[in-house]
């Protein structure tokens, strides 16, 4: 077999493919063998008709579609490997010939993987982030604690504060009229929590117990509500009772009731165990992140929309599974925040970008650096997804192979090593 390959734009290739006669002959005797179960010829048993009164009867042609099936596909891969290039999408298959007793040809346009210009990957110098706790991240801790175990209680004064919780009633109108969704009653709000539409809370500050008030706000144009998004309203809002967190003290007796600790002193330790844990791990993901994002920002690559789109249909599948895991339909999501898929990819169209950029560029890094991956490192991978899963590893590596998964994860481990190479080079 003989090809020839030509560089186009657009990350594009040529392949001219010729194919040797004596391949194209077998491949039309499988056509052939393929064909004649179903001909009917007089005079033959119905699949027993000789190729050669089949050619007479209906042209030769009549086996070269299914001949060109076997021998584009066996083809192209062989010529793909042959010019050492790497398809990200199906080709075009254009200009094909067959004939008996000849070669084959046929183009294949196809788009490849961008190369990649490496820039400065070593020695970036990235600091990883300060992990100490501090004193007031304790605090802060603690003060959440505090909430989720305080009592609201009736405020002994009449006037509303910042931060008190109002218990009112209200009724809301659009153009004079109420709207559905617009009035309840006894509803507790906390004011300064920002959870009503903006310039609500604000305007009921200093309202006293007993007074009624017309409230005058306008919808977020964002607002879920398209009816809604955009309209001035008013809301006539009853004050009924004004109430305040009752906070515990912070004691010993506060450590056994909200924790498995006996004093406050244990709390405090757990909490700061706890913090430098998160704090260290979010670090050491944002460090590796910044090494990965600086070394793409200083190589060169001539991105694809192909690449893109395959890494936008990986982020919404993502964004599905956990949306469907909430209980919720990822279309009705995108509707509540006001978009539909294709707003959704156009939204996150420049974040899939410099992912796949990220990825080309984390593969170019292993290249260049002969990173790869060993079967014991996959072996101890799959070892690890078995005890987490419960399973027995041998199931575990039946079920990868299965699902044509053990490459991909022969990628990730690579990955991970490249990442540890650039932390180790930073």
């Amino acid at each position: 077999m003989e090809v020839k390959k030509e560089v186009l734009e657009g990350n594009k290739v040529k392949l001219e493919v010729e194919i040797e006669s004596d391949q194209v002959d077998e491949a039309l005797e499988q056509a052939y063998r393929q064909v004649v179960k179903d001909i009917e010829i007089p005079g033959f048993r119905k699949g027993k008709a000789p190729r050669k009164i089949i050619e007479q009867r209906f042209g030769e042609e009549v086996l070269h579609k299914d001949a060109l099936d076997i021998l584009i596909p066996q083809g192209y891969s062989e010529a793909v490997e042959e010019a050492d290039i790497e398809p990200i999408a199906q080709p075009d298959i254009e200009d094909f010939y067959i004939s008996k007793g000849e070669a084959a040809t046929f183009t294949a346009i196809v788009e490849v993987k961008p190369e990649v210009e490496l820039g400065d990957y070593k020695g970036l110098g990235i600091e990883k982030e300060d992990t100490d706790v501090k004193d007031e991240e304790i605090a802060q801790r603690l003060e959440k604690m505090q909430d989720e175990h305080s009592q609201l209680t009736t405020a002994e004064r009449e006037e509303l504060q910042e931060g008190d919780f109002a218990i009112i009633d209200f009724t809301g109108y659009v153009d004079g009229e109420e709207f559905p969704g617009g009035s309840a009653e006894e509803y507790s709000l906390e004011i300064g929590s920002g959870s009503f539409i903006p310039g609500f809370e604000e305007q009921l500050v200093g309202m006293k117990v007993g007074e009624e008030k017309s409230v005058e706000v306008t919808f977020p144009e964002d607002y879920h509500a398209d009816d809604l998004a955009g309209a001035d309203a008013s809301f006539d809002v009853l004050l009924k009772e004004i109430k305040v967190k009752q906070r515990p003290e912070l004691d010993d007796d506060f450590a056994k009731e909200a924790s498995d600790y006996e004093t406050m002193e244990e709390l405090r330790v757990s909490i700061e165990e706890e913090l430098a844990e998160q704090k260290e791990n979010s670090a050491e993901n944002n460090f590796r992140e910044e090494l990965i994002k600086k070394a793409s920002e200083n190589a060169e690559v001539n991105m694809t929309d192909t690449l893109v789109d395959e890494q936008l249909d990986q982020m919404f599948q993502r964004l599905s599974q956990s949306i469907s895991q909430q209980g919720m339909d990822v279309e009705d999501y995108l509707g509540y925040m006001g978009m539909d898929e294709e707003g959704w990819r156009e939204q996150n169209k420049e974040t899939a970008s410099e992912r796949a950029k990220e990825l080309l560029v984390l593969e170019a890094i292993a290249d260049v650096e002969d990173i790869e991956v060993t079967d014991e490192e996959i072996e101890d991978e799959v070892n690890e997804i078995a005890e987490m899963h419960e399973q027995d590893p041998e199931q575990i590596k039946a079920i990868l192979q299965m699902q044509g998964q053990l490459s991909q994860l022969k990628e990730d481990i690579r990955r991970q090593k490249t990442i540890d190479f650039l932390i180790d080079n930073n």
